[in-house]
């Protein structure tokens, strides 16, 4: 509980600074300090006064040097693309773009009439993909300090998660619209749900086992659901892809599946509310209250 009226003197200051302070009471003016201005003055003041001082200042001039003699800084779009998370910077877009500029290959370069079953399969676990590398210690190199932040965890998370849906979502989209429609085939937008549906997901597992565990067991869930009905033993190459077209239908088109997609994205975002504290922290999950 917070206490109103406190404030850090200059004797709790000074025993911080020199490493003294108990720690509830160093945890009590960390946290402090996040909101209080003049304790948080009161409190550099005393560290730089102290043993740490010299060492401070000397770190302190090595970042303005480096500041001063860097290049020019980067530019708005490239701050944000930076921001928006690694997915986007890395190895996930580049697939992305390819998945979509191969399934029109497919369809206007080889001919092939299952380029959009076939785009509408691989669609909702996309996004999911670029979930799991969007954050964590694996993904960012700056994840421990991102998420000691105020703005870290699950609010970062969300932010990059809604970065990887707002690339993927119309490009992907888009290309199933320009793909020549097949018998049977669901329209290009019915995997929209899905996919936003095995994204929170994703994010709500991830509480539990972390984001690439939670990533790769839900693709592996779809990759069956879709696969296992349609690839049997006895499944002929020129049939496998009308099978595929009336599966992807019954699984994603008309009301009562999208009716349960839409339920199922609900029931997820529920879960990953109740288990926001526990965001790529499954160890800890024991003491967030949860």
């Amino acid at each position: 509980m917070t206490r109103t009226g406190w404030h850090v003197d200059g004797t709790l200051a000074a025993s911080y600074a020199a490493g003294s302070a108990s720690e509830p009471d160093a945890w009590s003016l960390e946290k402090h300090v996040e909101s209080c201005g003049a304790c948080a003055v009161r409190v550099s003041a005393a560290v730089r006064g102290g043993a740490a001082g010299p060492a401070l200042a000397d770190v302190r001039a090595a970042v303005l040097t480096s500041v001063a003699s860097a290049p020019p800084r980067i530019g708005p779009a490239a701050r944000l693309l930076w921001a928006a998370g690694p997915a986007l910077r890395g190895a996930w877009l580049l697939a992305v773009v390819l998945v979509a500029a191969g399934a029109v290959g497919l369809a206007y370069g080889a001919d092939f009439s299952g380029a959009r079953p076939v785009l509408l399969a691989l669609a909702p676990v996309l996004p999911v993909a670029g979930v799991a590398v969007s954050y964590g210690g694996t993904a960012d190199p700056l994840y421990e300090i991102t998420a000691s932040t105020p703005g870290g965890g699950l609010r970062l998370l969300l932010t990059r998660t809604a970065a990887v849906l707002a690339v993927s979502l119309p490009l992907l989209t888009a290309t199933g619209a320009v793909l020549p429609a097949s018998a049977g085939a669901p329209g290009a937008a019915v995997w929209l749900l899905p996919g936003l549906a095995l994204s929170l997901a994703a994010l709500a597992l991830g509480s539990c086992v972390g984001c690439r565990a939670a990533a790769a067991g839900v693709s592996v869930a779809w990759v069956l659901a879709v696969t296992v009905p349609v690839l049997g033993p006895d499944t002929a190459p020129a049939t496998a892809t009308a099978e595929l077209s009336e599966h992807l239908t019954r699984l994603l088109s008309g009301p009562a599946a999208q009716g349960g997609w839409a339920a199922g994205a609900v029931l997820c975002a529920g879960l990953l509310v109740l288990r926001r504290r526990s965001v790529e922290f499954p160890a800890f999950s024991t003491y967030s209250g949860f």
